[in-house]
């Protein structure tokens, strides 16, 4: 219980103001809450479990490589970008049915949100609390705290998506998503 708790507080104050909180109203203002929150949860939970194991079996030697997980992540974020602009050419009927389209929209979002996870600081702090913690409570903790953070960005983000014309909401994406790619590759630069 308490690596639960210990994760959970962590985590959560670690998610406020990261770019995964931007995604999440990002893609909140396209998709709908629960299938952006259901994206979030499974790409978390996977991540978070990947985080204790490694922080279980490498301690803190992950940090070395955390460079190429971040121009990985940077790449498939500009992907993103250009795939949400390309999506803005569809018909006002294909856009509607994309939008309705419960398993497109949990795919887009667990993968965008898997890829920015990945050598995020809160992978990192799961890995290290992994180190010192038990690793159920870690990763359950760490999932619990990480979506909730999300959550509140969610609900900023639909509410804009309700209030902006689609294009706006588009391009908005497309920008999000591109800085994001920018700031992972250059970080990913910058630290190697």
């Amino acid at each position: 219980m308490h690596a639960f708790l210990l994760s959970t507080a962590v985590i959560f104050l670690a998610e406020l103001g990261d770019k995964s909180q931007l995604m999440a109203m990002t893609f909140a203002t396209r998709y709908k809450t629960r299938d952006v929150l259901l994206g979030i949860t499974v790409a978390t939970a996977l991540v978070h479990l990947v985080s204790v194991g490694l922080g279980r079996a490498l301690g803190s030697g992950l940090a070395e490589y955390q460079w190429g997980i971040s121009i990985g992540a940077g790449v498939a974020f500009l992907v993103f970008a250009a795939w949400t602009i390309r999506g803005d050419e569809l018909t006002d009927d294909e856009a509607q049915a994309a939008r309705r389209s419960t398993g497109m929209a949990v795919v887009a979002v667990g993968t965008a949100f898997f890829m920015a996870e990945l050598g995020d600081k809160t992978m990192l702090a799961t890995v290290t609390l992994a180190t010192q913690e038990g690793w159920f409570g870690t990763w359950v903790g760490s999932t619990v705290g990480m979506v909730a953070a999300d959550a509140l960005a969610i609900g900023v983000g639909a509410w804009l998506g309700r209030s902006l014309p689609q294009r706006v909401v588009a391009v908005t994406a497309a920008s999000a998503l591109a800085i994001f790619g920018v700031v992972l590759i250059t970080e990913g630069l910058l630290s190697r």
